[in-house]
C-alpha cells in the first residue's frame, strides 16, 4: 500500500520496515499494521485536530502538566504556538499513560516508542493471531459477559491504584484478545489524583461497562461498582484485590442539582460521541 506521508518518517529513519494495511480510522486517530523485522505492530497516527472528532474537553485536560511557563501561558492565550503544544501534550498523555498502566499491571497495549507524532504499540490479536475484536462487535453468552465484566472492573481498579482513570471507557475501545479484554484509547485519560472531574469520570466508565454487558447478564444492571470503588478509592482503601460487592450506600438526604445536570449533559454527549463512531464506520 501507499506509505502515508505521517508514517514515511519512521521508515526513514528505521523505526518500521513496512506498512502493511490500514487497520482502522476512529475518531482521533487512524491505526495501521506495520512490520519492525520479523515483528508485526501497530502504529497509532493522531488526526489533526480540527479534523477528531473528539474534542480536548477543559474536563481532560484540567491540571495536565507542561513543559515549562512559556508552554502554559501559550496554552492559555490560545496562541499557535499554544495550540501545537497542547496537540503534543495531548498526544503524549496516551503515551505516558500506557507506560504507567503497563508498569502496574494493566492489559493494555504493550507501547514500543513515540517517534513523530505516531505512537508503535503492541497489536492484540486473537486466538488465530488475527487483530482482535473490539468488544462492540462480540456478543457473549450471560456466564460470559459475568467473567469479562469482572475482569474488567479489575482492570479499572488496577488503573485507579495507578493514578488513572480512563475517562472513555466503553465497549468502542475495549479489545477482546487471545488472553483476555484489553483496554485501548487513552490519550484523554486523567490523573485521578489532580482533576476534580475524576470521579464522575470514573462512574461513568464503570457503568458504560455495566450498560453493555447488562444486555446479555440483566443482573449486572443493579450493580454499582463505580461509587463504591471510588469510594475505596478516597478512602484510601483500594488495592488491586480488595474485594467488591457491587452495592453501595447512598446519601439521600441531600440532592446535588448540578451533578444530575453534568450527568444528564455526560450522557448527552456520550450519545452523540456514539451516533458519530457509527456514522464514522459506515
Amino acid at each position: 500500500m501507499k506509505v502515508p506521508t505521517r508514517l514515511q518518517p519512521l521508515l526513514e529513519d528505521g523505526v518500521i520496515d513496512s506498512v502493511v494495511r490500514q487497520l482502522m480510522s476512529g475518531k482521533e486517530a487512524m491505526v495501521f499494521v506495520v512490520r519492525c523485522g520479523d515483528e508485526t505492530r501497530c502504529a497509532k497516527v493522531y488526526k489533526e485536530a480540527d479534523k477528531r472528532s473528539f474534542r480536548q474537553a477543559v474536563d481532560y485536560t484540567e491540571n495536565r502538566k507542561t513543559k515549562n511557563s512559556r508552554q502554559a501561558r501559550a496554552m492559555a492565550k490560545g496562541t499557535r504556538f499554544g495550540r501545537e503544544a497542547q496537540e503534543k501534550a495531548w498526544q503524549s498523555a496516551e503515551v505516558d499513560a500506557l507506560y504507567r498502566l503497563a508498569a502496574a499491571g494493566v492489559r493494555v497495549p504493550k507501547p514500543y516508542n513515540f517517534h513523530e507524532g505516531v505512537l508503535l504499540m503492541e497489536l492484540v490479536t486473537d486466538e488465530e493471531g488475527n487483530a482482535a475484536p473490539r468488544l462492540n462487535d462480540v456478543k457473549f453468552d450471560p456466564e460470559l459477559a459475568v467473567d469479562l465484566h469482572d475482569r474488567l472492573i479489575r482492570e479499572v481498579v488496577r488503573m485507579l491504584c495507578a493514578g488513572v482513570v480512563h475517562g472513555d471507557l466503553s465497549d468502542f475501545n475495549i479489545l477482546v484478545g487471545a488472553d483476555g479484554p484489553v483496554v485501548i484509547d487513552l490519550p484523554q485519560a486523567v490523573d485521578a489524583a489532580g482533576n476534580h472531574h475524576a470521579p464522575r469520570m470514573l462512574v461513568r466508565d464503570v457503568d458504560n461497562l455495566k450498560r453493555y454487558f447488562g444486555q446479555f447478564a440483566p443482573e449486572l444492571l443493579v450493580t454499582d461498582y463505580g461509587k463504591e470503588i471510588w469510594s475505596l478509592y478516597e478512602s484510601g482503601r483500594l488495592h488491586p484485590d480488595v474485594p467488591l460487592t457491587g452495592r453501595f450506600v447512598h446519601d439521600e438526604h441531600t440532592a446535588d442539582l448540578e451533578a444530575v445536570m453534568r450527568e444528564i449533559d455526560d450522557a448527552r454527549l456520550e450519545e452523540q460521541a456514539r451516533l458519530m463512531r457509527m456514522q464514522e464506520e459506515e
